[in-house]
């Protein structure tokens, strides 16, 4: 019996050893930038907007990190503009089982801002919340970087008024640290 809790501490040692080699290996952070296109719709009515997006996420582990998300959508439709701001943060959680690719989930808080003008002239601009939940994927080109395909629910609360049927979808590149 002894010799059998000698060998299952030293085959734990060893364990210990290769998960700590393991948990070693992923990025401890990663920059995102890219294109962003979303769909805003309220009260049945709905329009596109093109944009951009920017992240930055720490990882404290293999698996579990915090995201700052950064991004902008504009639109113009019968002479009116539209810009709209996020600025988001909130934990994502990554599963870097395969080195080929990364699937993400996060879920993220924060403001908007939001502003319409129609031929140069401010209409109005309010801010307020938004909310985002999804997820994507990191297509890995090499160990420091990655395309990145994703979509998130999108809920904006401005001004008084729920925009609840939104959606965001993202694409671009990822640089690991």
């Amino acid at each position: 019996m002894r010799k059998f809790m000698v060998l299952a501490c030293v085959l734990g040692l060893f364990a210990v050893s290769a998960l700590a080699a393991e948990t070693g290996s992923y990025p401890k952070a990663e920059f995102f930038g890219g294109y962003q296109y979303s769909h805003y719709s309220s009260n049945g009515s709905g329009f596109s907007a093109n944009g951009f997006d920017f992240a930055l996420n720490g990882n404290f582990n293999n698996y579990f990190g915090i995201t700052a998300d950064f991004g902008a959508g504009y639109t113009t439709q019968s002479g009116v503009s539209l810009h709209n701001y996020t600025y988001t943060f909130g934990p994502q959680l990554s599963l870097r089982a395969n080195k080929a690719y990364t699937p993400f989930v996060h879920a993220l808080i924060g403001g908007d801002r939001a502003s319409v003008s129609a031929g140069g002239v401010g209409l109005g601009s309010g801010n307020g919340w938004a909310t985002m939940v999804g997820g994507g994927a990191d297509f890995n080109f090499s160990e420091h970087m990655a395309f990145r395909g994703g979509a998130d629910w999108l809920l904006l609360h401005n001004n008084g008024v729920n925009m609840n049927k939104n959606v965001r979808m993202l694409t671009g590149i990822v640089f690991k640290f």
